[in-house]
């Protein structure tokens, strides 16, 4: 296999630093603290393994339910990530883009969230998507609002939403649909990521906690993804060959 095979698009749900964490009689902030590490070396794999777009789930919309301490943690690992390999991601010709809401965030996240897509926003190589204060529920429910908004001010009718014209509401507008979707820590499920996206995605669970996560572990789900045959709602090659 080439890097040519795809996926052009993975999306990670970065799961298991408070159990990484928990293992090693540690507090759950250090599980953050090497989960960052494990994203920087994702991030310089990806490239070459074929991969254009990576899309990471860093905060969601539901991570305000956690304790302060531990939110303000993970507010604080965005800003310690950006500015620890900001001057490499745009050598690297890297362009950063976060997707979620704004609102509720305080004027220094806002600020590190604005200089990295405005210092990287004229790089082309790699698309890092960080999808921060994110939840694809609340995504949807936003586009939905955007388009009522202007059909209230007589911009738009209601007959001409389609699918295409919705997909322009949405947070991850002008990006591919992922072909990937990753979780790691061995648990099964999308918990609220990319749902309108990833309609037609491949999912690969591996049973690996995301601060030992590194490219033999991409390199891993990558080669499982090439192996299973996309249908996007068609027959298998199989069923035409018998069919045939």
């Amino acid at each position: 296999m080439t890097p040519t095979d795809g996926p052009l698009h993975v999306a990670i749900i970065m799961d298991g630093n408070g159990r990484w964490a928990k293992q090693r009689g540690l507090p759950r902030t250090f599980g953050h603290r090497e989960g960052v590490k494990a994203l920087k070396r994702t991030v310089e794999a990806a490239p070459d393994l074929g991969v254009e777009t990576l899309t990471v789930f860093g905060f969601s919309t539901e991570n305000w339910r956690r304790p302060m301490a531990e939110v303000a943690e993970l507010m604080g690992l965005l800003k310690a990530y950006v500015e620890s390999d900001l001057d490499r991601l745009i050598r690297e010709g890297v362009r950063v883009r976060v997707i979620g809401r704004r609102t509720g965030l305080k004027p220094d996240i806002l600020e590190i969230i604005d200089r990295a897509e405005t210092r990287t926003a004229g790089n082309s190589r790699f698309l890092l998507q960080v999808a921060f204060n994110y939840g694809g529920r609340a995504d949807i429910t936003d586009a939905a609002r955007r388009f009522a908004e202007q059909v209230e001010q007589g911009r738009a009718k209601a007959s001409d939403l389609d699918e295409a014209l919705f997909e322009t509401m949405l947070s991850t507008v002008g990006a591919p649909d992922p072909d990937l979707i990753v979780r790691t820590s061995g648990e099964r499920r999308i918990s609220n990521f990319l749902p309108w996206e990833c309609a037609y995605a491949e999912l690969v669970f591996q049973d690996v906690f995301w601060p030992d996560y590194g490219p033999d572990h991409l390199g891993a789900a990558i080669a499982e993804f090439r192996a299973r045959e996309r249908r996007f709602g068609g027959a298998s090659s199989d069923d035409v060959l018998a069919a045939g």
